[in-house]
């Protein structure tokens, strides 16, 4: 099987981030984002899709953290397009529905190069510790953009912020690992457009 596997390399006056991403992983992580509760996110992330992931970022979250969280969506979902490759044989569509003990997240996902985010998510808090909340949005959708995938992220319940965000962030691994699944049935690519 050929490798899916991408890196990136990006560097602007706001962030420096060096990205690989392995779909065909075990769960390995070796993250450092300088934005603690994103990395943590991101553990669970690789650890739950099965991906083998190295971030090396650092960014100006002396002025907070929203250009490291955006440039980081935008960089993993340019590696997560580019190891997908011709799409040839993959599953396309993928959903999970994780609970985190008083939540429980719902993420649906269509390989499709249309990119588009549906996020209906209520967070309790606008922070948690010094993370902005508001940046789940961000990045979900700038890694949606990136990785040209229609994502939908549906919060059914959860009143404890951290717990909702975590339990989106491993039904996301979850289902994109489903959807980047190859499948011996599917020949070519899996529309009736023949192309992704």
């Amino acid at each position: 099987m050929t490798a899916r596997r991408s890196s990136i390399e990006r560097k602007t006056k706001e962030t420096d981030i060096r990205l690989d991403m392995d779909l065909d992983g075990e769960g390995n992580g070796s993250i450092s984002t300088g934005v603690p509760f994103l990395t943590h996110m991101l553990d669970l992330f690789t650890k739950h899709g099965h991906f083998d992931v190295t971030i090396d970022a650092d960014g100006d979250t002396d002025v907070d953290d929203h250009h490291t969280t955006e440039d980081i969506g935008i960089c993993l979902g340019h590696v997560f397009q580019e190891a997908l490759g011709d799409k040839k044989g993959i599953h396309r569509y993928g959903q999970a529905m994780v609970p985190m003990d008083d939540a429980l997240a719902q993420v649906v996902v269509d390989l499709s190069n249309r990119p588009h985010l549906e996020y209906r998510a209520e967070l309790p808090a606008a922070s948690i510790g010094t993370f902005d909340t508001e940046l789940v949005h961000e990045f979900l959708w700038k890694f949606a953009l990136e990785a040209r995938i229609n994502l939908h992220v549906i919060v059914h319940y959860g009143h404890n912020t951290h717990h909702i965000v975590e339990a989106v962030f491993k039904a996301l691994g979850r289902a994109l690992d489903e959807a980047a699944q190859l499948d011996d049935r599917v020949k070519g690519v899996p529309s009736t457009k023949g192309m992704l």
